[in-house]
């Protein structure tokens, strides 16, 4: 997933990547072999903060992996598959926080 930052004239990136955008684009940098079990993937990946929200809120790749139902990968894009609930129920549990409905209040 991917939201837009507010206008300004600064150097930012145009797209804030979180969530499986996010790890599929930490996962290009690291070198895993598929098939892959989850003790591989920790191995190589697991200490990756992966941001699972667009303001910032983070998870391990590791931590990720412990919360998921399945512990082997054929490929790249059953992992990302396997860990996308993951980063959805973290998102909507920080989403119904209520700091998260107070900001959200606040226009900045």
């Amino acid at each position: 997933m991917g939201v837009r930052p507010p206008a300004d004239d600064s150097d930012e990136p145009d797209v804030i990547e979180f969530g499986i955008a996010a790890l599929d684009a930490r996962l290009s940098e690291i070198a895993i072999e598929y098939p892959a079990d989850a003790r591989t993937v920790r191995e190589r990946a697991g200490h990756v903060e992966v941001p699972y929200d667009a303001t910032g809120h983070s998870v391990t790749v590791a931590d990720a992996l412990d919360e998921a139902d399945v512990r082997e990968f054929e490929n790249e894009q059953e992992l990302l598959n396997a860990l996308h609930p993951v980063f959805e129920r973290k998102r909507e549990a920080t989403g119904t926080s209520l700091l998260s409905q107070l900001r959200s209040l606040v226009p900045f």
